[in-house]
C-alpha cells in the first residue's frame, strides 16, 4: 500500500484522479475474491493480499486530492476531517461484518463477498465522480504556467518540508504509543481483555479527533490547532507512564483525540503548499513520508524499549512529539492565520 502511493498520484495526473480511484479499488476487490476463491497457503494468500493492497495505495493521495480540489476556496480542513472520520468508521465496521460474516459461511465465501462489494464500490465511483465532473484527467492547456519544470509541485519547499517533517513525527508517535501501551497497562494491572477495551476507546477517541480537528483548525487556524494536539499528546502520553490504572482509562479517549485529530489538519494543509496540477503526486509523496515513519516507529522504539524499558521509552515518545511544535514556526509563515472561514 505505501509502495504505491507516490505512482498512483503520478499516473492520476495522466489517467486521472477518477479512473486510477476506480481501477484500485477494483484491483483491491479482485485480491479479495481471488484470496477466498483460490487461495491454498500461506504464499499464495500474501501474494494476493499484496496485490489488494497496491490497490489500495491510490486511496489516500487520490481521495485527498479530489476533497481538497472540491472544497479549493471551502471548509477544506473540515471536509478532510469529516472523510477521514468516515474512513475510521469503515475501518471498525468492515471488519466486525466480515468477521462475523466468516463465522456464518467461513472466511473464504465472506472474503470473496468483501471483494464484490469492492467491485460495485469501483462502479459507483465512476459513476459518480462522472456526474459531478470531478477527477477526469488534467487538459495541458488547464495545467499551471511552468508545468514541464514544476517537479513535485511545491511551492514552498520551506513548509512542505516542516509539514512533512511534523506529519511523519506525528503517525511515528501513533504507532510508537500503540506498540507500547499494552505493555503498560498490563505491567499496571490491566487483563488483555481489559487492554483491548482500552484499545477501543483510544480508537474512537481518535475517529472523534479526526473529525473535530477539522473543525477547530477552520475556527482557529492550523499552527494553533497542531500545537495543542501535539502537546496534549505528549502529556497524555507521559501520564500514561505515571498515573495509576483508572485514570490512564479515564484520560484515553481524549488522549486519542489529540493524537488522531492532527492528521486532518495536516492533511488539508498538503494542499495549500502545492499546485493543483500536481496535487495527487504531492499528496503521495507526503503520504509515503507518513507511512514511512509509521511503520518504522515500532523497530526503533522496539530497540530503545529492550534497551531501557517500556516506560523510559514512552517518555522519549512523548518528547520526539514535542519537536513538531518548533517545526510549527517553520511552518507558521507558509499557512494562513487565522484558516479560512
Amino acid at each position: 500500500m505505501a509502495s504505491f502511493q507516490i505512482p498512483a498520484g503520478l499516473l492520476a495526473e495522466r489517467w486521472g484522479e477518477r479512473r486510477l480511484l476506480a481501477a484500485g479499488t477494483a484491483l483491491t476487490a479482485c485480491g479479495f475474491i481471488a484470496a477466498g476463491a483460490w487461495a491454498g497457503g500461506f504464499a499464495s494468500l500474501l501474494v494476493l493480499l499484496l496485490i489488494a493492497g497496491l490497490g489500495s495505495g491510490v486511496q489516500h493521495p487520490l481521495s485527498s486530492s479530489l476533497v481538497s480540489k472540491a472544497y479549493e476556496t471551502g471548509a477544506r480542513r473540515a471536509a478532510l476531517g469529516t472523510y477521514n472520520f468516515s474512513g475510521d468508521l469503515g475501518k471498525v465496521a468492515v471488519p466486525a461484518a466480515v468477521a462475523f460474516a466468516a463465522t456464518v459461511v467461513g472466511w473464504r465465501a465472506a472474503a470473496a463477498g468483501y471483494g464484490v462489494l469492492g467491485l460495485v464500490a469501483a462502479l459507483a465511483i465512476v459513476l459518480l465522480l462522472t456526474r459531478l465532473a470531478t477527477g477526469g484527467a488534467s487538459e495541458p492547456a488547464a495545467r499551471a504556467p511552468g508545468y514541464a519544470a514544476n517537479g513535485w509541485g511545491i511551492r514552498d519547499a520551506r513548509g512542505f518540508r516542516a509539514l512533512s517533517a511534523i506529519g511523519m513525527i506525528d503517525n511515528a508517535t501513533r504507532t510508537g504509543l500503540l506498540t507500547f501501551l499494552p505493555f503498560a497497562l498490563i505491567a499496571k494491572g490491566s487483563t488483555v481483555a481489559g487492554v483491548g477495551s482500552a484499545l477501543a476507546l483510544l480508537f474512537a477517541g481518535g475517529a472523534i479527533g479526526k473529525f473535530v480537528c477539522g473543525l477547530v483548525a477552520e475556527k482557529v487556524g492550523v499552527i494553533r490547532t497542531v500545537v495543542l494536539t501535539e502537546a496534549a499528546t505528549a502529556g497524555g502520553i507521559a501520564l500514561v507512564v505515571v498515573v495509576p490504572l483508572p485514570v490512564v482509562l479515564a484520560m484515553l479517549l481524549p488522549l486519542g483525540i489529540a493524537l488522531n485529530g492532527t492528521s486532518s489538519v495536516l492533511y488539508a494543509t498538503v494542499a495549500d503548499l502545492v499546485t493543483v496540477d500536481r496535487r495527487s503526486r504531492a499528496y503521495g509523496l507526503y503520504y509515503t513520508l507518513s507511512v514511512g515513519a509509521s511503520s518504522s516507529a515500532p523497530t526503533v522504539y522496539g530497540l530503545l524499549g529492550d534497551a531501557v524499558g517500556v516506560g523510559p521509552t514512552l517518555m522519549v515518545v512523548a518528547l520526539v512529539v514535542l519537536v513538531t511544535i518548533p517545526l510549527c514556526l517553520a511552518l507558521r509563515a507558509s499557512v494562513a492565520e487565522p484558516a479560512r472561514a
